[in-house]
C-alpha cells in the first residue's frame, strides 16, 4: 500500500490510536484493518456461515487503496470500545425547558464523538410570548440557542477535532428577522451554520411582493404579516454580508421523505447534505472518483465496471456500520434501524473533469455529472436491493411511500458530502466542488516559500515548457491561470478555479448531481468579488427553480459593487432540471461555564450553568444547573 505524504501527515494527527500520553498505538496501514475487522463483523448478524475475512479484506482493500472512505467518525473510531460511527444526526428541540436542557445534554455528548448535528429551534415559541400562568416572558429560539452554542464551544475547545452543527428557524417563525440577522455579529453562534427554512408558497409570495404571516408554533395563531419580499431583501442582506444563513427548501426535502408518518424533516447536518427525520442518524462514506478512470483511446473514461463493483462493495459497508454502531441514544439507535439510511457519495469530481479534459464550466460537464450520479443511484439500489433479499427490507419499507415491487434495504442511499477531510487524506478535490486553487505559497519555517502546484498543472506545464517559479507566482497571486499572459488559451479554458466560475455553474452542477441523489447535495456557492448584492436573489431564486434542496451562499473576502449578472447569463438548458465495556473512569477535572442568563423558567428567570468534566479522552459527563434570581 503506497500511501501519499500528505494522507499519511493528516491520518497521523487525527485518526491513530493513542495510549493516555498521546502516543500512537498503530501504524497508518492499521487504521484500514482496524476499521475493515469492525464493520465486517456485522455479516454473521444475516448469515453464521459468511466468510467474515473474505468481507474484511475486500473492505480493507477498497480503504487502503483510497477508492472509498467512510466518513470521519467511523475511521477514527471503528474498532475502540464503545465507538460511535455515524457521520450526521438531528437532535429534536420541543418547546420545554425539559427538552431543551434534554438536547442540550445530547449534542455536546454526540458532538465529542465526531460527528455533525442539526436543529431545528422553529418550534420553541416566540421571544416575548408568555410563559404558562407566571406572568414571565420567553426567551425565544435565539435565546435557547446561545446556550446550545456554548455547550458545544465547550466542548469542542477540549477535543483535538471540530465538527460543525448546524441551527434551523422556518421562514414563518415571528423571530425569523432576529434569525436571519443575528450572524451580523461575528461573535455570536460561533458554533452554528445557520439556516432558514423556507416553503415553496414563500419563494413564490417573495416573487409577487406578496404578504404572508408569521405563526406563533405554540398556539398555531398568526401574529403578523409581513411582506415577504422585504424578508427575502433581509436574508439577501445577510448573505451578502457574512455568509449566512444558508437556506433549506423544506418541501423539495419533504416530498423525498419516503416515510412521511415518522413525521417531518426539519433539519439536517451542518453543511446540508444529509437531512434527517428526529434521532435519526447517518453513516456516510464516498467514493474516489479519480481512481474509478481508465485509459482508452488515448483518453480518459469512467470505468463502469470499477464503479460498479466499488458501489455494491460501499454500500455493504455503509449498511454494516448501521449495526456495528454504538449509539450514543436508544432513541437514535431506534430510529435509525427503522429507516437504515446511508449517505453514499462520491469526492475528486473536478479532478475527475481534469483528467477527461472537460472543463468544469461547461455544459458536457453538468450533463455529464447528471448522467453519472444516475448511474451511481441506479447501481446503488440494485445493491440495496440485493442486501434486502437476505438481510430484508428496512422495517418501515411497507409503510413507505416508495415502489413496493423492489425492497430496498436502506431508505436512502445516496449524499454527497463537501468530502473534507476524507477528500484530504484521498489526496483528490472535494465532494463535487471546483478546485479551491491550483498553486498555494507559504512561508517556511527558515523563511523560504514553500510551493505547492496541483500535480495535474505540473505535469501540463512541464510538457508545454512553461513550468518555473515565474509563472507559479502569477497563478498564486491571482488565484487562477486567466490574466496570464504565457498561459494558453487551452489551459486557461481547462483548468477553472473557483475563482474563475460563475454562479450559474456552481448551481447547475449541484442541480445535475440533486436530481439521482436522495438525499442533498453539499456545495458551496462562490461569490466572485465582482457580483452585485442583487446577483445573490438570483442565485437563490436559480437554486429554488432547478431542484436544488439546500444551498449555501460563500460571500468574497472583498464584495464591491461590480457588474450585475447579464439576464443570459442564468439560461439554463431544458434538461438540466459491540458489548458494553466499563473500565475505571481516570481523574476528571470539573469546569463550569456561565452560559446565558435571562433564561425563562418556572417560577421566575434565572442563569443557566453547564458543567463539563473531562478526563483524559475528552468530555465524559455534562451537566446543567440552574441559579433563579429568586435565590439571589
Amino acid at each position: 500500500m503506497e500511501i501519499p505524504n500528505n494522507t499519511e501527515r493528516i491520518l497521523k494527527q487525527h485518526y491513530l490510536l493513542t495510549d493516555d500520553n498521546g502516543n500512537s498505538m498503530e501504524a497508518i496501514d492499521d487504521i484500514f484493518h482496524r476499521v475493515a475487522e469492525c464493520v465486517s463483523r456485522a455479516d454473521v448478524i444475516y448469515d453464521i456461515r459468511s466468510d467474515v475475512d473474505e468481507t474484511e479484506r475486500k473492505f480493507y482493500e477498497m480503504m487502503a487503496n483510497l477508492d472509498f472512505l467512510p466518513g470521519s467518525a467511523t475511521l477514527m473510531n471503528a474498532g475502540k470500545n464503545n465507538g460511535q460511527l455515524a457521520s450526521s444526526f438531528v437532535i429534536p428541540v420541543e418547546d420545554s425547558i425539559d427538552s431543551i436542557f434534554s438536547a442540550i445534554r445530547q449534542c455536546a455528548l454526540i458532538n465529542k464523538s465526531g460527528a455533525g448535528m442539526g436543529f431545528s429551534f422553529s418550534k420553541i415559541r416566540p421571544e416575548g410570548s408568555k410563559v404558562g400562568t407566571t406572568g414571565e416572558t420567553a426567551s425565544g429560539p435565539l435565546g435557547f440557542m446561545k446556550v446550545f452554542d456554548a455547550a458545544l464551544g465547550s466542548v469542542r475547545n477540549n477535543t483535538s477535532d471540530r465538527f460543525g452543527s448546524a441551527g434551523v428557524l422556518r421562514i414563518d417563525h415571528p423571530d425569523i428577522l432576529k434569525f436571519i440577522e443575528c450572524k451580523n455579529d461575528d461573535s455570536e453562534f460561533s458554533n452554528f451554520n445557520l439556516y432558514v427554512g423556507i416553503t415553496e408558497k414563500f419563494m413564490i409570495t417573495a416573487e409577487n411582493g406578496m404578504e404572508y404571516n408569521l405563526i406563533d408554533p405554540n398556539t398555531g395563531e398568526a401574529v403578523l404579516s409581513v411582506n415577504a419580499r422585504e424578508v427575502m431583501d433581509k436574508i439577501v442582506d445577510a448573505i451578502w454580508n457574512t455568509g449566512q444563513p444558508g437556506i433549506i427548501f423544506l418541501d423539495r426535502i419533504n416530498s423525498d421523505n419516503v416515510v412521511p408518518g415518522q413525521g417531518n424533516i426539519e433539519a439536517m447536518n451542518s453543511w446540508g447534505e444529509q437531512p434527517l427525520l428526529p434521532y435519526e442518524s447517518c453513516a456516510m462514506g464516498s467514493i474516489n472518483l479519480t481512481h474509478m478512470l481508465t485509459e482508452k483511446d488515448g483518453r480518459h473514461v469512467i470505468d463502469i465496471s470499477k464503479l460498479e463493483d466499488t458501489i455494491v462493495l460501499a454500500v455493504h459497508f455503509l449498511d454494516n456500520v448501521i449495526d456495528v454502531n454504538c449509539y450514543p441514544l436508544d432513541a437514535i439507535e431506534e430510529q435509525t434501524k427503522l429507516t437504515r439510511k446511508i449517505g453514499l457519495g462520491i469526492m475528486g469530481w473536478a479532478d475527475t473533469l481534469l483528467k477527461m479534459r472537460v472543463p468544469y464550466n461547461s455544459d458536457e460537464a453538468v450533463a455529464l455529472g447528471e448522467r453519472l450520479m444516475s448511474m451511481i443511484s441506479e447501481i446503488g439500489k440494485d445493491a440495496s436491493a440485493e442486501l434486502a433479499e437476505t438481510r430484508g427490507a428496512f422495517p418501515l419499507f411497507e409503510e413507505s411511500t416508495l415502489p413496493q415491487d423492489v425492497k430496498l434495504r436502506n431508505a436512502a442511499i445516496t449524499t454527497i458530502a463537501c468530502g473534507d477531510p476524507i477528500a484530504e487524506i484521498a489526496g483528490c478535490s472535494e465532494g463535487i466542488e471546483p478546485i479551491e486553487s491550483y498553486v498555494a505559497i507559504i512561508a517556511g519555517d527558515d523563511g523560504e516559500d514553500i510551493i505547492t502546484v496541483y500535480p495535474a498543472l505540473v505535469e501540463e506545464l512541464k510538457a508545454r515548457n512553461l513550468y518555473g517559479e515565474a509563472v507559479l507566482r502569477k497563478i498564486a497571486d491571482n488565484g487562477s491561470l486567466r490574466g496570464i499572459d504565457e498561459i494558453p488559451a487551452e489551459m486557461k479554458r481547462l483548468f477553472i478555479s473557483a475563482k474563475d466560475l460563475s454562479p450559474d455553474y456552481h448551481i447547475l452542477m449541484q442541480a445535475a448531481f440533486q436530481k439521482d441523489t436522495d438525499s442533498a447535495v453539499s456545495k458551496a456557492i462562490n461569490l466572485r468579488k465582482d457580483e452585485t448584492k442583487e446577483n445573490v436573489r438570483t442565485i437563490l431564486n436559480l437554486a429554488f427553480r432547478t431542484g436544488c434542496k439546500v444551498i449555501r451562499v460563500c460571500k468574497p473576502e472583498t464584495n464591491n459593487a461590480g457588474r450585475d449578472l447579464d439576464s443570459e447569463y442564468f439560461d439554463m438548458p431544458e434538461n438540466i432540471e459491540t458489548p458494553e465495556v466499563i473500565e475505571e473512569a481516570p481523574s476528571t477535572e470539573l469546569t463550569t461555564q456561565n452560559v446565558v442568563s435571562n433564561v425563562s423558567l418556572k417560577p421566575g428567570n434565572g442563569d443557566l450553568y453547564i458543567s463539563v468534566n473531562y478526563d483524559g479522552n475528552g468530555v465524559c459527563n455534562i451537566s446543567t444547573s440552574i441559579k433563579t434570581h429568586e435565590n439571589e
